[in-house]
């Protein structure tokens, strides 16, 4: 701002005026009292000099006694003294000073400061000053006062032979042509202005972790011939208060001298949560007012013509209604997992660079990977490499693939030695997960059984569904918690007494139960009601205050009804395995010769005649029996 130079500029004058009179004065000789040369004569002839230095005619030294001169009131008393020897004399002074013993000094006499130690020590630390201001303002100048921090420290993408296009982006076909119109709104901006349509200002990008909402927005800097500009939303917060607004500014301010230009704000539910919130007190926190700037910027007075903004989170519910509405982010883009199709093609983009045997069939692996998303099928990628790589294999085998698979959804093989005891229990535990998996209607069918200790488990059994479902009944819940169950119930069953290994089981049984009758509505006695929220919605300190939030009757109702669908469960899971004692037993014996049996041995060994299927796209199921100690 003006007026501020002007103020920077009187200030540095000032400096520079201080810097010079005290230059003047530390360039000036010490301060001697200038004595007559007669004075001095009668002082050495006294004995009272006790050395000097001199150069041609000036003369320096010091008296033993102090000397006041003149005499009287307005004299100076020092001991210190110079004057000037006349010319024209010979006063025989170079006896004089030898008889009274008067040191001659052979350096010559004090000039003063020199005037490279007066350049340095006078103006160095007001040079110095000034640097420091300058570096300052300019760094500041796209934050005002607050430096550096005011900066928004975006990137800006830059194009580049390993760019990320829309031909990395696979198996999310939707959410894809979503953004290829925005980039071709870009590129082609007279096609739908002749017609009257405008760009959406915003995209907001959703859906669960790892689905590849970041890899779209680096698919769409790869594609479009504009400034693309990305940043995490909690790089905008700062201790310093107003130093996310003032980023958010500094952002908007450097796409809008490039527009057209892109703004990618990753996490954004780190500055976009809904405000008024119990972590708020008041609302004019630090995040709070990031958002009403990021508000303002999006759609405010002036708007922000030529600058679109890409948002992605995995927690859309909790965004502020006022970033949510048209004008601001128009266009909300799901990413959702995707299906058996897309996880082939997924798997096809990440194997390009690996080389696969003849024997992988990639739509076989996407078959046996249901629930997974984009980030877990390029880990499985890497580890079936890194898997083939240990083995010195040329090329990655189904086999590495089915290894790796493994251990991601199983965990990692654990050498440690079971007691005989120890692992019959754990044969019978994984027995009955897997008999009632095989027994209740509409479960999903037995894919593998191990007694091999995985991870935190002694032992794991592993389903999945063999089409894909989207909606699920009541049966089927039932199904799954008696499946959970019949661990512990096989326990009971053969040793009459229960281990801490089913912990896993009865928090997975607990939470779908709980679903169940609070927010599915499957209990008669609760009734079409939802009384749980969302996962993942936030409830803070002042959850208890919510005016919806069920009463303290109703929780208790729902507690019970849970408990009465577990014990149910229980008992029918109790039923069914002590009517096929004889499959329990049969299949336990079989894990505990061979440790691990794939679908077609387990159900043979359990003696079901069923041959194996292939697998579908929903997640899977793995009943565990867990290491535990008590606490």
């Amino acid at each position: 701002m003006p007026s501020a130079w002007r103020r920077f500029w009187w200030v540095l004058l000032a400096l520079f005026a201080l810097n010079f009179i005290v230059s003047l004065a530390l360039s000036g000789k010490p301060a001697r009292l200038s004595v007559p040369y007669t004075l001095f004569y009668h002082q050495v002839q006294q004995g009272n000099v006790r050395e000097i230095s001199s150069k041609g005619d000036e003369i320096q030294g010091t008296f033993r006694v102090a000397v006041r001169y003149p005499a009287g009131k307005g004299g100076r008393t020092k001991t210190k003294f110079q004057t000037v020897r006349p010319a024209f004399g010979d006063d025989g002074i170079s006896k004089l000073l030898i008889a009274k013993n008067v040191t001659v000094n052979a350096h010559s006499v004090d000039t003063g400061t020199p005037l490279w130690q007066t350049i340095v020590f006078g103006f160095g630390p007001t040079l110095l000053l000034v640097a420091l201001f300058v570096a300052l303002a300019r760094r500041s100048s796209g934050g005002g006062v607050l430096g550096q921090f005011g900066r928004s420290g975006a990137r800006r993408y830059e194009h580049s032979a390993q760019r990320t296009t829309f031909r990395d982006v696979a198996g999310i076909d939707e959410a894809e042509e979503e953004l290829i119109e925005v980039v071709d709104f870009l590129r082609n901006p007279d096609r739908y202005l002749r017609v009257g349509g405008a760009i959406p200002k915003g995209v907001l990008l959703a859906g669960p972790p790892g689905t590849g909402k970041t890899l779209l927005a680096r698919a769409v800097a790869g594609e479009a011939d504009v400034p693309f500009f990305s940043i995490s939303a909690s790089e905008f917060i700062e201790a310093i208060v107003g130093v996310g607004a003032s980023r958010v500014r500094d952002l908007f301010n450097q796409a809008k001298q490039a527009a057209p230009a892109i703004i990618f704000v990753d996490e954004l539910d780190a500055i976009g949560r809904a405000r008024g919130g119990g972590a708020s007190f008041g609302g004019h926190d630090e995040r709070e007012q990031t958002l009403n700037q990021i508000l303002t910027e999006m759609d405010g007075f002036t708007g922000a013509e030529g600058v679109i903004v890409l948002g992605a989170t995995n927690r859309p519910e909790i965004l502020d209604p006022a970033l949510l509405r048209p004008g601001r982010f128009d266009r909300r883009v799901f990413v959702n997992p995707p299906d058996r199709d897309g996880r082939r093609k997924i798997l096809e983009v990440h194997t390009r660079s690996v080389p696969l045997a003849d024997d992988v069939d990639l739509g076989q692996v996407a078959a046996s990977t249901p629930g997974m998303v984009g980030a877990d099928l390029r880990n499985l990628v890497n580890e079936a490499a890194l898997t083939a790589a240990r083995r010195d294999h040329e090329r990655v085998t189904a086999a590495d693939f089915s290894d790796a698979l493994e251990k991601i959804v199983l965990g990692t093989e654990r050498r440690i030695t079971l007691s005989p005891d120890e692992r019959e229990r754990t044969a019978y535990h994984e027995s009955g997960h897997a008999v009632l998996g095989m027994l209740e209607p509409g479960a999903d069918p037995v894919r593998k059984v191990s007694i091999i200790p995985r991870g935190q488990s002694l032992g794991v059994t592993f389903q999945s569904p063999e089409s894909d479902r989207y909606g699920y009944d009541a049966t089927y819940l039932r199904g799954r918690i008696v499946g959970a169950l019949g661990g512990r119930a096989a326990e009971e069953i053969v040793y009459g007494t229960v281990t801490t290994g089913a912990e896993s089981d009865l928090e997975q049984i607990t939470n779908i139960a709980r679903q169940m009758v609070g927010r599915w509505g499957m209990s008669e006695n609760v009734g079409l009601v939802t009384v749980l929220p969302r996962p993942g919605s936030e409830q803070g300190p002042l959850a208890g205050l919510d005016p919806n939030a069920p009463s303290e009757s109703t929780r208790e109702l729902v507690d019970t009804e849970v408990r009465r669908i577990v014990d149910e469960c229980y008992e029918r899971a109790l039923d069914r395995l002590r009517e096929n004692r004889d499959r329990l037993d049969s299949l336990a014996k079989a894990l505990l010769e061979n440790e691990t049996l794939d679908e077609r041995d387990a159900y043979a060994a359990a003696g079901f005649d069923r041959p194996p299927a292939a697998a579908a796209d929903r997640p899977v199921t793995v009943s565990a029996r867990d290491v535990q100690r008590p606490q």
